[in-house]
């Protein structure tokens, strides 16, 4: 009997810390009810493409898709992803150090303006550059007559079109995620480290490539993978550049060829690919993890004068003329030229007042569920059982990884069963069937919903984390409940932060072009599927006036990260 006694008595707490977890997993008020209807909301569409992807495709479709489509498809893929990864990482690591470690005329100018690219789309940039590499654009007309050429025919330079090219300008657009997170570790790092390696007498080139670049790798590989799954979510610069991608095999297999079963199987292996983009950045995050006991002190930059200071400054300048200057000047130029010439098209006004309709209301829902799913974490934090709701808020978050035609993807399958459940109700009472959801903006709305809800939660519970607990404790022991305490203690705390969501939700939503080109409703123009409409078309002048709007929009939050997410403290220059 005593084995048996001991063996029960080891038992027990096991069995009761194993109830404990599993408790804290289960949600608790309603609040954390509607954080698991999110999660599941979110998770809808994944599951629907593995059931879509599972029908399997039409079998002689299929054959020849597997046989010719493919494997270009996901070799140019990988090959684009490898060289944009590069790219990304030497132009935003060596950006991040070129302004942090050294000071020279205009650092500061520079600091911020680095982050110029990030308010220019990637297949905006592609627009951009196709008409002016053009063999009869204005570069190559101003090179043939330096060299005294009269005709194309007599001397072109190489078409950008091509692998190579859409590598360039990915690249070129995409490594500001490396440059903000690499510059913030940089800016983070203790300088006594730095010193103490200047005064053992390492050059700047061994300080970095020893000391600062092993620090720096975590945040490098964030920015990274952040950078390769927008290049994974690209449709239009590929398109527009004639890179076969499995983006655009997903587009034409549903758009062109109405498989929506192959579409689903090309989407889910691309999921593949985002899974090792996360568990990449994951790994990085886990890396990440230390602390300091105080504040650390930020390096002294190095001065730099005469030839040196002017090389410095040409090498920051260079990213910020290709990803930004060049093309965000060309298009100012081609929309004053139409404006003069022509005016805005009727239509085109009509396609940007759709895209402020639709963004605003996509910003409001999301950033209303995000609010409400940060509010259920910090209920969950305050009463110590936040396992659940932290499990809730990562599976909510899924969204944003996701590339946007796998989401639409995805969406296709709930949605018609939503309309089919719609209809037959509506049989039922004798009125006619109609398309309830796909018919209409709604499915743009819950798309951007949920590819974007996880950048309105992350700066609400960004905002959340700023408030102090006593004041949740205080307003529980005068009666007030939960939403009463969000009302009228943290909402009034929290506009900055729902501010900060909102802008970011609603320029993303205006940015998107893969998830409103599968969804859209018919005849429904947004600015970005003009664009796509009109470079398709090969008419530049109009697709120019969308471009600069959706430019001019995109500078908005570059600014708020220029104001409020480069500065460290002091920086003291040598």
């Amino acid at each position: 009997m005593m084995p048996d006694a001991r063996v029960a008595g080891m038992r027990a707490p096991l069995s009761g810390g194993v109830r404990m977890r599993l408790s804290s997993l289960l949600p608790e008020g309603p609040w954390q009810w509607a954080a698991v209807v999110i999660a599941a909301l979110v998770l809808a569409p994944l599951l629907a493409l593995a059931w879509t992807a599972l029908q399997g495709g039409q079998d002689g479709l299929w054959t020849h898709m597997a046989r010719y489509v493919l494997p270009p498809a996901a070799r140019n893929t990988a090959l684009l992803l490898a060289g944009v990864g590069v790219l990304v990482v030497a132009i935003g690591t060596g950006a991040a150090w070129l302004v942090t470690a050294y000071d020279f005329p205009a650092r500061r100018v520079l600091a911020w303006a680095l982050l110029l690219p990030l308010a220019v789309p990637t297949y905006i940039v592609a627009f951009a550059y196709l008409d002016l590499l053009h063999p009869l654009g204005p570069v190559q007309g101003v090179v043939r007559e330096l060299l005294g050429y009269d005709s194309p025919r007599d001397f072109r330079l190489p078409d950008i079109r091509g692998l190579a090219g859409c590598i360039v300008l990915l690249g070129f657009v995409l490594y500001p995620y490396v440059y903000l997170t690499t510059r913030a570790m940089f800016m983070t790092q203790a300088a006594g480290l730095l010193e103490a390696a200047r005064t053992l007498g390492a050059s700047p080139a061994v300080v970095f490539r020893r000391v600062a670049l092993p620090l720096a790798r975590p945040a490098i590989a964030v920015g990274a993978a952040l950078a390769l799954m927008e290049t994974l979510n690209d449709i239009g610069a590929s398109e527009f550049l004639g890179v076969q991608t499995l983006t655009v095999a997903i587009y034409t297999t549903w758009v062109t060829r109405a498989d929506l079963a192959g579409a689903a199987q090309i989407a889910l292996s691309m999921l593949t690919i985002v899974v090792a983009l996360l568990a990449v950045e994951r790994y990085a995050r886990r890396r990440q993890r230390y602390a300091t006991g105080e504040r650390p002190r930020p390096m002294r930059a190095q001065r730099l004068q005469g030839l040196a200071a002017a090389l410095a400054l040409a090498l920051g300048v260079l990213p910020v003329l290709v990803g930004f200057v060049v093309p965000a000047s060309y298009l100012a130029w081609e929309t004053v030229e139409r404006l003069v010439g022509a005016g805005v098209s009727p239509r085109l006004l009509a396609s940007a007042g759709n895209t402020v309709v639709v963004a605003l209301a996509a910003t409001v829902a999301t950033v209303a569920v995000g609010l409400v799913l940060a509010w259920a974490l910090r209920l969950a934090q305050v009463r110590r059982r936040a396992a659940g709701a932290t499990l809730a808020l990562r599976l909510a978050s899924l969204g944003y990884a996701v590339p946007g035609t796998v989401l639409a993807v995805g969406l296709l399958l709930p949605l018609a069963w939503f309309d089919a459940g719609g209809n037959a109700l509506r049989g039922a009472f004798g009125l006619e069937p109609r398309l309830l959801l796909m018919g209409s903006a709604t499915a743009l709305v819950l798309a951007y919903l949920l590819r974007f809800l996880a950048i309105a939660t992350g700066g609400i519970e960004a905002g959340l984390a700023r408030i102090a607990p006593s004041l949740d404790q205080a307003a529980a022991s005068l009666g007030h409940a939960p939403g009463a305490t969000l009302r009228r203690v943290h909402l009034p705390l929290l506009r900055p932060a729902l501010a900060a969501a909102a802008l970011l939700v609603f320029v993303d939503t205006m940015k998107e072009l893969p998830a409103t080109l599968l969804l859209r409703p018919l005849n429904f123009e947004t600015l970005a599927t003009w664009l796509y409409a009109e470079a398709s078309r090969g008419t530049y002048e109009e697709g120019a006036v969308a471009a600069l709007m959706i430019v001019l929009v995109g500078l908005l939050p570059v600014v708020l990260l220029a104001r409020t997410g480069l500065r460290y403290g002091g920086e003291p220059a040598a």
